[in-house]
């Protein structure tokens, strides 16, 4: 219900706090949004546009003092994020934010009341940013109630005397007509006189008797000034508010959890009302589902592939091996990061998971080279020479990978490196723990599993100065 310059006063204020930061170069503000517009928003709604200088302090310090000091204004919500983002956020749940639980039911005095209760009871969770409900609210109207027994009388249908007054007070493009090659609307509706009260509007005439007397608004209708919500929300046929917020610091999988214990926990929901949660969290989980069966058809096909090389499921499960031990490095390194987990840093799991396999390849393909070709026997001195070996290769193809995306590693908190910075701390944090174990855990399962399957393997495959190894 603010009024355009209202907004516009206030917008100005908010972007001078913005600008009092010292990294914000300059901002620009987009108030309301035009109706036909696929993201329309009324005068109350602004978007501003930040560019940063080059240099500063960090990201998430920059954002929480641009945060702090838009709430400081007063009589504002704040939403931080990214153009891109936000109007991913709006396709996923039609709301600006990481989390949307949105609140559906019948009344709309409940779901304010709803509403309320919900973001008091996340006030309290750790990690949870821009907390804000759908703003609904009663907002002053002009209510014009059709008398259907008075309308009758006069000979007047009720939706006709509705449309002709729509017609009347809000107008409508009634034809088009054609001067110099150009089409213009005839728009047509009451003059501003003839509109600006309600007395004004009762004493409309809306039909002529055939006794030549007019039938003004009032006699089939009562026009008065009341009250109604600013706006009503539907989705899947039904009413709903929203209550959005952002993460910062956590994983939205832990968070969503306990925001969803904390609303079982305190929210007691009346019959008839019910919560969804939407938003990036909704589809994160789709994607993450997705990704694991993902995951796990490429660990299948691994295992398919080592085993028609080796003709051994023991020498294969050798070395997929070097997974569980590149996971470990990956954990480590998220854990002293982020700590949060995310569709980058599942994608970058699997992407690790060829990778490591690779290093037991080279490790047992040359233990296998060693016996079949040089005519070694399988024991201790085989393998340390064989690790030995390899173990300037292995250090040579994994540092490469490494080196590859150090620059990745260093660029946390730039912008547009939001997806690529996880998945290069994954794969490092992989291929430093898997490198470094490859060399001591591969010889050594090797070295006490592997004599049957290596018997077997080479039974298969002879060399040409040999027959059959024993």
């Amino acid at each position: 219900g603010i009024s355009l310059q209202e907004s516009d006063r206030l917008g100005v204020r908010v972007e001078e706090a913005i600008l009092s930061v010292p990294e914000v170069k300059s901002t620009v503000r987009r108030t309301g949004r035009a109706e036909q517009d696929e993201h329309a928003e009324g005068v109350h709604w602004a978007e501003i546009d930040v560019d940063f200088k080059p240099d500063g302090r960090a990201r998430e310090i920059v954002l929480n003092e641009i945060r702090e000091k838009i709430e400081a204004v007063g009589d504002v919500y704040v939403n931080l994020g990214q153009p891109i983002s936000h109007r991913l956020d709006h396709l996923l749940s039609g709301v600006r934010a990481q989390i949307a639980i949105k609140v559906f039911g019948p009344d709309l005095g409940d779901l304010r009341r709803l509403g309320g209760e919900i973001q008091e009871a996340m006030k309290e969770i750790p990690g949870i940013v821009d907390l804000q409900t759908e703003p609904l609210v009663l907002v002053p109207q002009l209510k014009i109630a059709i008398d259907r027994e008075a309308s009758n009388q006069y000979g007047i249908r009720s939706g006709a005397l509705a449309e002709d007054l729509e017609m009347a007070l809000n107008g409508d493009t009634v034809a088009e007509f054609l001067e110099n090659q150009r089409i213009y609307d005839l728009f047509m509706r009451l003059d501003d006189e003839s509109r600006m009260s309600p007395e004004k509007i009762g004493e409309t005439l809306v039909k002529f008797m055939p006794t030549g007397k007019g039938v003004r608004v009032d006699e089939v209708a009562n026009v008065y000034q009341g009250t109604g919500p600013n706006l009503i929300n539907r989705e899947d046929m039904q009413r709903r508010i929203v209550v959005s917020a952002n993460a910062r610091g956590r994983d939205l999988g832990s968070l969503v959890a306990e925001i969803q214990k904390t609303i079982a926990e305190k929210i007691q929901m009346p019959e008839g009302y019910f919560i969804k949660l939407g938003g990036q969290f909704e589809s994160q989980q789709q994607a993450s589902r997705r990704i694991v069966w993902l995951g796990a058809i490429s660990l299948v096909g691994i295992f398919l592939v080592l085993y028609m090389h080796f003709r051994s499921a023991m020498l294969s499960m050798q070395v997929m091996l070097n997974v569980p031990l590149a996971l470990i490095g990956s954990l480590v390194a998220i854990y002293m990061t982020e700590r949060v987990l995310s569709v980058a840093t599942l994608i970058a799991f699997i992407t690790l998971c060829g990778i490591a396999t690779r290093n037991g390849i080279l490790m047992i393909s040359h233990y296998l080279h060693l016996m079949r070709e040089e005519n070694e026997k399988f024991d201790r001195a085989m393998v340390i020479r064989g690790t030995l070996e390899r173990l300037v290769p292995v250090l040579m193809t994994a540092s490469t990978a490494a080196l590859a995306l150090i620059p990745l590693l260093l660029s946390q908190g730039e912008p547009g490196k939001e997806i690529l910075y996880p998945v290069a701390v994954v794969i490092v944090g992989g291929l430093v723990s898997s490198t470094l174990l490859d060399l001591i855990v591969t010889p050594v399962v090797f070295y006490a599993f592997g004599r049957q399957a290596i018997e077997k393997y080479l039974n298969l495959h002879p060399s040409n100065e040999q027959g059959e190894w024993k």
